[in-house]
């Protein structure tokens, strides 16, 4: 199970005086406006905290779908979440993109995204590579995690990296040209290993470089816009 996993590594590694950077393959936040529309405050975190208390998450399976529907009722129009992958119907969550109108009022893409060619946004609930279900479920788990260590977990860029184990949200298609010429026959365990070993191998003046983003309200991609920097730290001259 993945909490026990990641708890276990959490508790292992800081009891030996050693700090983790986790990295999520997920969006941390939502477009600018979407948590103060929900929560009443523009701090990604208390969305965080919306999620893990309102989503359904058993291992027989969750309700992202249905709550996605009633999200979408906060909002005027149709949207800002599409897609459906149930037989039943959710009113309000239409089933395709161009079944929503565009007075929800939300901006499609946060500004990272919008300089991180082939990424999806949030508000797209399934689909291949779809992430919005994925946001719902990891940051609801990311919540709880934040709660179970408060004193030894830190969200970036949200928060100051003073604890010894920082979350970071993290994309491994900036090392898509490396994963292909990895020609691993999976594209998955190719991605996370070389993006792994690209921050591990960064010297820690350019690491800080790249956790210098203020971001506070949408998040960012770290190594974003240093693409060139992570690959070459899997070939040092």
């Amino acid at each position: 199970m993945a909490w026990n996993w990641v708890t276990d590594l959490i508790d292992r590694e800081t009891e030996a005086g050693r700090r983790l950077l986790l990295g999520f393959d997920f969006p941390f936040a939502y477009p600018e406006g979407f948590a103060r529309a929900v929560t009443g405050s523009d701090d990604p975190l208390s969305m965080w905290n919306f999620l893990a208390e309102t989503l359904v998450d058993t291992p027989e399976g969750n309700d992202r779908f249905a709550l996605a529907a009633r999200l979408n009722a906060r909002f005027a129009g149709i949207g800002p979440f599409w897609f459906n992958g149930t037989a039943r119907d959710h009113p309000g969550l239409p089933r395709r993109k161009h079944d929503r109108t565009p007075d929800h009022g939300m901006s499609e893409r946060r500004r990272c995204e919008s300089h991180a060619k082939g990424t999806f946004t949030c508000w797209q609930m399934g689909g291949a590579g779809a992430v919005g279900g994925q946001v719902m479920t990891g940051c609801a788990f990311l919540s709880r995690l934040r709660a179970r260590f408060p004193d030894r977990v830190a969200v970036w860029p949200f928060e100051p990296l003073s604890a010894p184990v920082a979350l970071v949200e993290v994309w491994p298609s900036l090392l898509a040209g490396e994963v292909r010429a990895a020609e691993d026959p999976i594209k998955d365990r190719a991605q996370v290993d070389l993006l792994s070993r690209a921050f591990a191998a960064m010297p820690p003046d350019r690491l800080s470089r790249m956790l210098d983003i203020h971001a506070p309200v949408e998040g960012w991609i770290l190594g974003l816009g240093h693409e060139r920097e992570l690959a070459e730290a899997l070939c040092p001259a």
